[in-house]
């Protein structure tokens, strides 16, 4: 395990909130629910009520654009691409995989996190009856350079061949400073160059241009850097600089889809405004 300062062990007090908002929401399994979870979500609903007042949107309806976003991209890559294989990152209490392997049985699903969210995650799949020869859960630590947690290893344990793989990173990467998370999506890039037709799925949350705000959600990220024990940051003010990067970091082509972009075709919840969030799309 990493024990760097950018050290992400923290991070899985989050996995609890965004768990209980899958579940809110009908996207869940009754198997993921935790109480930890039940009680964020409660606590945290006034300041929501709140910031959808002031700001037109809340952390629910970011956590649900990208949630439903993503997964439609990974359809459209399964259905349209044949890519048959799939490893969600800092899995937390995501449903991801068991929505993934009912609409595509076929599908080899691989869950990671940090070795403790992971052995709760496979325990309460396990127990569900979830788990099985194409739904897998393994430990993984992103910051790891040796050993058997590290990504060049789970992907080389978990998909022993060198077919297109899907990988996604959902409310992971704002956690680290640029510098930081960069020497992951370059690791990244040339471990799926390995594997032509492969697709790199993320998020990014943009510096709002309005000062307020800005300020308000700096110190907001601020305070969830120290509960989280993380460096919280805003990476990108823009669709290209964000693009810029991901090729800067060795990726052939990189997409940024900006919700509004989906309202009339998915059924997620719309900001008033632009959306501080975007979706990465990188092969």
């Amino acid at each position: 395990m990493s024990k760097t300062p950018a050290d992400s062990s923290g991070i899985s007090f989050t996995a609890l909130y965004t768990g209980a908002v899958w579940h809110r929401y009908g996207l869940s399994d009754d198997a993921l629910a935790t109480r930890q979870g039940q009680w964020l979500y409660h606590l945290l609903s006034p300041f929501e009520a709140a910031s959808k007042v002031a700001i037109g949107g809340n952390l629910q309806t970011f956590l649900l654009q990208r949630h439903l976003i993503i997964d439609h991209l990974i359809d459209q890559a399964v259905e349209n691409n044949g890519v048959g294989q799939v490893l969600e990152i800092a899995c937390g209490m995501s449903p991801r995989g068991i929505r993934l392997r009912q609409r595509h049985p076929h599908l080899h699903m691989v869950e990671a996190d940090l070795p403790d969210m992971a052995a709760k995650k496979a325990l309460r799949l396990m127990a569900a009856g979830r788990l099985g020869e194409h739904h897998q859960v393994t430990p993984i630590d992103i910051l790891a350079e040796h050993g058997e947690y590290t990504l060049e290893a789970v992907l080389q344990r978990v998909f022993d061949n060198h077919d297109p793989v899907i990988v996604v990173t959902e409310g992971l990467t704002s956690y680290f400073s640029l510098e930081v998370i960069s020497g992951f999506w370059q690791r990244l890039s040339d471990a799926l160059a390995r594997r032509p037709g492969s697709i790199y799925l993320s998020e990014s949350y943009y510096q709002p241009k309005h000062a307020a705000l800005r300020g308000t959600l700096n110190a907001l990220g601020r305070a969830l850097g120290g509960i989280t024990r993380s460096q919280v940051s805003f990476h990108f003010d823009s669709d290209e600089q964000a693009r810029g990067h991901f090729l800067s970091c060795g990726f052939g082509a990189a997409t940024i889809h900006d919700p509004r972009d989906w309202y009339a075709r998915l059924p997620i919840p719309q900001s008033r405004g632009e959306p501080l969030i975007r979706l990465i799309e990188a092969r």
